[in-house]
C-alpha cells in the first residue's frame, strides 16, 4: 500500500535490547497492514544497528548532548534513564517535525514506559500514541500528562511472545493502526471554527452553559475544561500549542488549591499560558472561593476550624478566609501583569459559585472583598477590573462575560 492508498509510517520507540522479540512481533503486524516502520532504540546495551533501528541509542543519547560512553562509565540507571527520555523526547520532536511518521507506539516497563512516555508527551494531539506498559494500572497520570496517550496493560510481563502477550500486542497494533487509517473528520466539516478554552466546575455550572450557547451560535467551537488540576493543565498546554483563539477562565479555582494544599491544583502556573502567547483571556474568580480536599477525614489539621462543606462523600470543600484571598488577590494580579496580550477582570459581587451566594454556606463577602483589594492595589493600571453586584451564574453575568470576551478579541484582531 503506496502513500497515495492510505499507507502511514508508525514509529516504534523503546529498548529493543531487552524487548527485541516483542518489537519484532509488533512490526510484522503493523507491516501486515501495509504500513511502514520507523524504529528507535533507546537500549543502552545494544550492539550498533543489531535491532535494524533507525536510529539507536548513541543518537538518542547524542539528542540528550551526551554519550553513549558517558552513560555507561558513570554506571548509572537513574540517570541514564532520565537522559535517554530528554534524548527520546527531542529525537522523536524532530522527526515528528521532518514528518517521518504519523503515529507512534511503545512497550516497556516502569523505566522504558518514562522513557516512551516522555516522548510521546511531545507530540501534538493529532498524533495517535499507544503505550502497553506493566504499569499501564494504577496512578498514570506523570506517564500521560496533558496528553492523548492511550495505554493499554501489559497483563504480563514485556518479556516474549506468549499466549497472553500476543493477543495483547495484536490488539495495541491493530489500535494504532486503526487511528491512523481512520479518516480526519475535520477534513470533511467545513473549515474549522476558532477554539474557545472555557473553565468550568459544578459551582459554576450555569453561567459556562449561558456562555457556552452564546459563544456557539455566534460560530465559535468551544472546549470546556473542568477545573481538576488536570482540566487546567490540560487547557493550557493547548493554548501553548496555539489550538485556543481567547479563553474564558471562568473557574480559576485550582490556584486555591495550589496555594493551600487541595487535592485539585493545576501547578503553580496555572492561568499563565494565555498571558505568554499573547491570546485574550477573560479572568473571572469562579469557585475561589472554596479549596477541594477528599472525605472529611482527610482536611489537614489546620483547617479543621475553617468553614466546611461536605459536597459528596469523597469532597470536602474550605472556604477560603479574607488572608488566604488576599494572597491570591496578589498571586493573580503578578500573572496578570507579565501578559503579552489582552487581558481583564470580570467580578461578581454578589458571589463566586452557587455556595458563595446570599444565604449559602460560603457567603463571605469580606472575604471576597480581600481578593478584588489585593488584585487592584497590584494590578497594572492597563489592565480593566469590571464589578458586577451579580451572582456568578446569574445570566447576565454569563452575557457580560462573554461580550467583554468578544470585545478582546476584535480588538486583538
Amino acid at each position: 500500500m503506496d502513500q497515495s492508498m492510505g499507507s502511514k509510517t508508525v514509529l516504534l520507540l523503546g529498548a529493543f535490547d531487552t524487548k527485541g522479540e516483542d518489537y519484532a512481533f509488533v512490526e510484522q503486524l503493523i507491516r501486515s497492514r501495509g504500513h511502514g516502520v520507523l524504529k528507535i532504540n533507546f537500549g543502552t546495551f545494544s550492539a550498533p544497528g543489531s535491532a535494524g533501528e533507525d536510529f539507536g541509542p548513541e543518537e538518542v543519547a547524542a539528542a540528550a548532548g551526551t554519550t553513549l560512553a558517558e552513560l555507561h562509565a558513570k554506571n548509572d540507571r537513574g540517570h541514564a534513564m532520565t537522559v535517554m527520555s530528554r534524548g527520546a523526547a527531542a529525537l522523536v520532536r524532530q522527526l515528528h517535525e521532518e514528518g517521518k511518521f504519523q503515529a507512534v507506539l511503545g512497550m516497556g516497563g516502569t523505566g522504558g514506559s518514562s522513557v516512551i512516555s516522555a516522548a510521546m508527551r511531545e507530540l501534538p494531539l493529532k498524533v495517535p500514541k499507544v503505550l502497553v506498559s506493566t504499569a499501564a494500572s494504577g496512578d498514570t497520570s506523570a506517564m500521560v500528562g496533558t496528553r492523548n496517550i492511550v495505554l493499554v496493560p501489559s497483563v504480563v510481563d514485556i518479556a516474549g511472545i506468549n499466549r497472553i502477550s500476543r493477543e495483547v500486542y495484536r490488539q495495541a497494533a491493530g489500535a494504532v493502526c486503526g487511528m491512523i487509517e481512520s479518516s480526519d473528520d475535520a477534513e470533511t466539516d467545513g473549515p474549522l471554527k476558532p477554539v474557545i478554552a472555557v473553565t468550568m466546575f459544578g459551582n459554576t455550572t450555569k453561567c459556562v452553559e449561558r456562555c457556552k450557547e452564546r459563544l456557539t451560535a455566534l460560530g465559535y467551537e468551544v472546549l470546556v475544561f473542568h477545573c481538576t488540576g488536570t482540566g487546567g493543565r490540560t487547557m493550557e498546554s493547548l493554548v501553548e500549542d496555539g489550538l485556543v483563539a481567547a479563553v474564558l477562565d471562568i473557574t480559576t479555582t485550582e490556584l486555591a488549591d495550589e496555594l493551600c494544599g487541595g487535592v485539585f491544583t493545576a501547578g503553580p502556573a496555572r492561568l499563565e499560558a494565555p498571558g505568554k502567547t499573547g491570546v485574550p483571556h477573560l479572568i473571572v474568580p469562579g469557585c475561589l472561593d472554596m479549596v477541594n480536599f477528599g472525605p472529611v477525614e482527610t482536611v489537614p489539621e489546620r483547617y479543621r476550624d475553617g468553614k466546611l462543606v461536605v459536597w459528596n462523600p469523597t469532597v470536602t470543600l474550605l472556604r477560603t478566609n479574607p488572608e488566604q484571598n488576599a494572597r491570591l488577590g496578589r498571586m493573580f494580579a503578578e500573572k496578570a501583569n507579565r501578559a503579552k496580550g489582552p487581558v481583564r477582570f470580570l467580578i461578581p459581587r454578589r458571589g463566586w459559585s452557587i455556595l458563595d451566594s446570599p444565604g449559602n454556606e460560603f457567603w463571605w463577602p469580606e472575604a471576597d472583598e480581600a481578593f478584588v483589594k489585593a488584585l487592584e492595589e497590584n494590578l497594572r493600571p492597563d489592565i480593566p477590573v469590571t464589578e458586577m453586584d451579580v451572582n456568578i451564574n446569574d445570566e447576565v453575568f454569563a452575557d457580560q462575560a462573554v461580550d467583554q470576551l468578544l470585545d478582546m478579541i476584535k480588538g486583538s484582531k
